[in-house]
């Protein structure tokens, strides 16, 4: 269901809280759009029902996230066994997020690990895998900014 077509104002201030704190009660989120909990529960089953919201996760603190070392993979994969590697590297927890690309590339997997020899390793897996043709890492110094 695209958000633009059949979500109100309020169901787009409920999904800024909800990214915001998904955890936050009903009351507080009630009491924060100016609506009833009843309201808000019915609208949070509605976005989930209709696959607008479709899961909830953990946001990590930044002392955690400055600690792990991060680089960006970049990956060319064998055309038929695209999907068995995206299977793959889906099942590796290091991985953050996997994305298709055009150019010299097939993908691009963003990686962090707890410390250069734990990268180096996921680094290794990924290269090792059926399929996987080629690797390219850049290893991330710093972030200069993030939305």
């Amino acid at each position: 269901m695209p958000m633009d077509e059949t979500t109100t104002d309020k169901d787009r201030a409920l999904i800024a809280l909800l990214r915001e704190n998904a955890r936050a009660p009903v009351a507080e989120i009630a009491r924060r759009l100016g609506v009833s909990r009843t309201t808000v529960q019915s609208r949070i089953d509605r976005l989930e029902r209709a696959g607008i919201v479709v899961g909830y996760t953990a946001r990590l603190s930044a002392d955690y996230e400055a600690g792990l070392v991060r680089a960006h993979v970049m990956i060319v994969a064998a055309p038929k066994l695209t999907p068995a590697v995206t299977k793959a590297l889906a099942a590796m927890p290091e991985l953050r997020r996997l994305l298709s690309v055009s150019g010299a590339f097939d993908m691009i997997a963003e990686v962090a690990a707890e410390s250069v020899a734990a990268l180096d390793a996921v680094i290794d897996r990924i290269g090792a895998l059926d399929g996987v043709e080629r690797t390219q890492t850049s290893v991330v110094l710093s972030t200069r900014f993030a939305r």
